[in-house]
């Protein structure tokens, strides 16, 4: 087996094998096409009554080979590979384990029989990517598992694991090891059973698709491969698998040009790219077994509980004996939490448990190879947790912060050892939130740095490496992107439609709606801290800065930008504070005008590329790739727009310099252009 053909067959009496080995993930390049088309050739022609297919390695085929797209398509195309193993005159028998996904499951289909290890997942993931299934996944898949199941599966994105499959008639066989599973069904071979391409596909209720429809609309915001792929599973209700099948490929070959889909890929090769900065390069992380976490409020129990959930011991460091048991009730409600939504099972729980320690005595710490400080945004209250923990633990126990503003440079000032410090800036809640900031100091090591990104990835993050500034990347851009927001207020828009123009752009939320349910406290404690070096040719309006002296700090408070009904969470328009912005306009002499959907969303975007083009140039990032992935993780970029930087390149640069330039002109004095737009 070499580089050029990565699949090999041996033939043993009566018994062909047909192994796949081209790592890490067997993906289904030209050369793994071209050798399996090559091996049921062979296979055909050696006198085997039958062939099991496998893959050396960690998985089974896991996807295709994404580099590929947007180049010429190399034969054999692996749709007529896939109908070559089905029609094939000798059956296939395929031995599944680690991951079968997208071309994998395809091919998975095409076999005879399917035996899997326990916990092998499947699953056809090109949703995510912006396409539908190009081998025929979605037009046998709901002839093998019926069509609610193929829905879900495609449609969303869901993986099943071998147990589901096998109940929903997907899978023959599970066995801890497959390929003797395979060759003990090969030793006494029942029937050959239909082709899965032949089979009929039951029919559902009516206005089940309307339905389907419906409400994958709502969750899509804007995207629109979840839809592709549902009109593809309807063909395999309506049509024949010879019509549905050309249909199918066509739609695939036809999105893979679609700005959705450049934009999903892109998305996927950074996440990748972000994993591995250069300043790690070469540096090994070191072992990690025990986490101290101080500060065991919303934010400190979600970092103890991703640390927890990663099978980290975790010491919770609390002030005094009643908030250490407010921390312990925080943690139990979270791990509670996690059995009902099905995460853990009553046995994980309970490891879980007896993993975490609560204390309010620094001592505890001493055996953490890392602490986290989660506590109150306050320089000397950090300082001091800092002072504490570098006294009771080892001098070379790494030392993070988790500061959303703060300069760590100040934080760890005069701390022995500055080249264990750095920033892990977690998103709330920090259990839920994908993204995670690693900060250097000028004095961080790289083995350092490459231990925040090896736990980020243990704690199924992105991480995402970031210099000094305040707000480091994403409350940087944040703080701008409401700044901008702010003057269209002022200027003649409302909350509530600045807020639609950006749900419609794909947002979950508009920035109003965002800070009523985070809370405005913390921004408002930011500006004041920032007042005193405040430029004072910027431009600066107070609006949000009267809400929060009138009380009016969110959804917690029962109203911010917004009023919200007891024990509602539904946003509504409030008389009130749009009085105090149309009151505002009058006092500083603006004639207010109105903008559309389009304005405000255009004035926006531009900010948050012009912010993050700033902090690439100024090298708090490495990339635009690191830009892109804390908007789409951290703060709900639409990933089917594929983040503000790559949004730039598909709708023109010039486009989003207009709009930069137009705010502005508005706002003379305020905004530094960077070289990017300039």
């Amino acid at each position: 087996m070499t580089a050029e053909n990565p699949v090999s067959v041996t033939i043993q009496g009566r018994v062909a094998h047909v192994v796949i080995d081209n790592p890490p993930v067997n993906a289904t390049s030209q050369a793994v096409r071209a050798g399996l088309d090559a091996a049921v050739a062979q296979v055909e022609g050696s006198g085997a009554e039958v062939a099991i297919l496998s893959c050396a390695g960690r998985t089974f085929v896991a996807g295709g080979d994404i580099s590929e797209f947007g180049k010429p398509p190399a034969l054999p195309d692996l749709p007529d590979v896939v109908t070559r193993i089905e029609a094939s005159a000798v059956p296939f028998i395929a031995a599944l384990h680690g991951t079968v996904l997208g071309g994998g499951f395809e091919i998975a289909m095409a076999c005879a029989w399917r035996v899997a290890e326990p916990g092998t997942r499947f699953g056809l993931p090109e949703v995510n990517i912006g396409l539908v299934p190009g081998a025929g996944g979605s037009q046998r898949l709901p002839r093998l598992v019926g069509i609610e199941a193929a829905v879900d599966i495609a449609c969303n994105g869901r993986m099943v694991t071998a147990e589901t499959l096998r109940d929903l008639g997907g899978l023959d066989r599970i066995d801890a090891d497959p390929v003797a599973g395979a060759e003990a069904m090969a030793a006494d071979l029942p029937p050959r059973p239909a082709p899965v391409s032949a089979r009929a596909v039951h029919p559902v209720r009516d206005g089940y698709f309307a339905h389907m429809r419906a409400g994958l609309e709502k969750r899509a915001k804007g995207q629109r491969s979840p839809l592709h792929n549902l009109d593809a599973i309807a063909w395999a209700a309506e049509l024949p698998f010879a019509e549905g099948q050309p249909k199918e490929r066509a739609l695939h070959l036809a999105l893979r040009d679609t700005a959705e889909s450049r934009a999903l890929r892109h998305a996927f090769f950074a996440e990748r790219k972000v994993a591995r900065p250069d300043a790690i390069a070469g540096a090994k992380p070191r072992e990690i077994k025990h986490v101290a976490v101080v500060g065991g409020g919303l934010m400190g129990a979600g970092i103890a509980m991703s640390a927890l959930m990663a099978g980290l011991r975790v010491t919770l460091i609390e002030r005094d004996d009643a908030a250490a048991e407010s921390a312990h009730g925080n943690l139990d409600g979270l791990i509670g939490g996690a059995v009902k939504r099905g995460k853990l099972d009553d046995d994980g729980a309970e490891a879980l448990r007896g993993r975490l320690s609560v204390s309010t005595d620094y001592a505890d710490t001493a055996p953490a190879q890392l602490a986290v400080e989660a506590v109150f945004e306050d320089l000397e209250v950090k300082r001091v947790v800092f002072r504490d923990l570098s006294a009771a633990m080892n001098r070379q126990a790494i030392l993070a912060t988790n500061t959303s503003y703060l300069d760590p440079r100040e934080i760890f000032d005069g701390i022995p050892n500055p080249a264990r410090c750095l920033g892990l800036h977690f998103f709330s809640p920090a259990h839920v939130m994908k993204l995670l900031e690693i900060v250097r100091l000028p004095e961080t090591a790289a083995d350092v740095l490459a231990t925040g990104f090896a736990m980020g990835k243990r704690m199924g993050k992105v991480a995402v490496l970031a210099g000094i500034c305040d707000g480091f990347i994403g409350n940087r851009i944040l703080s701008a992107y409401r700044r901008a927001a702010d003057y269209l207020l002022a200027d003649g828009a409302l909350p509530h439609e600045v807020d639609a123009a950006m749900r419609g752009f794909g947002l979950p939320m508009g920035p109003y709606e965002l800070q009523d349910l985070t809370g405005l406290q913390i921004a408002w404690a930011n500006r004041k801290r920032q007042a005193a070096t405040h430029d004072p040719a910027e431009r600066y309006v107070p609006i949000a800065d009267r809400l929060c002296e009138a009380g009016r700090l969110g959804q917690r408070a029962g109203h911010g930008w917004y009023t919200y009904a007891e024990g509602s969470r539904r946003p509504e328009r409030d008389p009130e504070v749009e009085r105090i912005i149309t009151g505002y306009s009058a006092e500083a002499g603006i004639d207010r005008r109105a903008f559309s959907a389009e304005d405000i969303r255009d004035r926006l975007v531009a900010v948050m590329v012009n912010e993050g083009a700033l902090i690439v140039e100024e090298g708090i990032a490495e990339s635009p790739a690191e830009i892109d992935m804390v908007e789409i993780h951290g703060y709900g970029f639409p990933r089917w727009r594929g983040g503000p930087m790559h949004y730039t390149g598909e709708i023109g640069t010039d486009a989003v310099a207009r709009s930069m330039r137009a705010v502005a002109e508005e706002s003379r004095g305020t905004w530094r252009i960077s070289k990017f737009l300039g």
